[in-house]
């Protein structure tokens, strides 16, 4: 399991946009989406940065592991 925190998430237009964009990179793969937390955890057999690069691309650039 995949999870990035995407602090530029704060919408449900956002919500269908990661979506859509994790989608696009594995139509296969499973996405679980925390607004509040501003979390995204995906299932999928592709490399994480493949996610995080297609997601910075639409605006939202997962945050590095342990900043806050």
């Amino acid at each position: 399991m995949i999870e990035l925190t995407l602090p530029t998430m704060t919408c449900g237009h956002c919500v269908k946009t990661v979506t859509r964009t994790v989608q696009q990179v594995d139509p296969a793969a499973t996405v679980e989406i925390d607004l509040p937390a501003q979390r995204v955890r995906i299932g999928s057999a592709r490399n994480a940065q493949a996610f995080a690069a297609a997601l910075a691309q639409e605006g939202y650039a997962p945050q590095p592991a342990g900043s806050a």
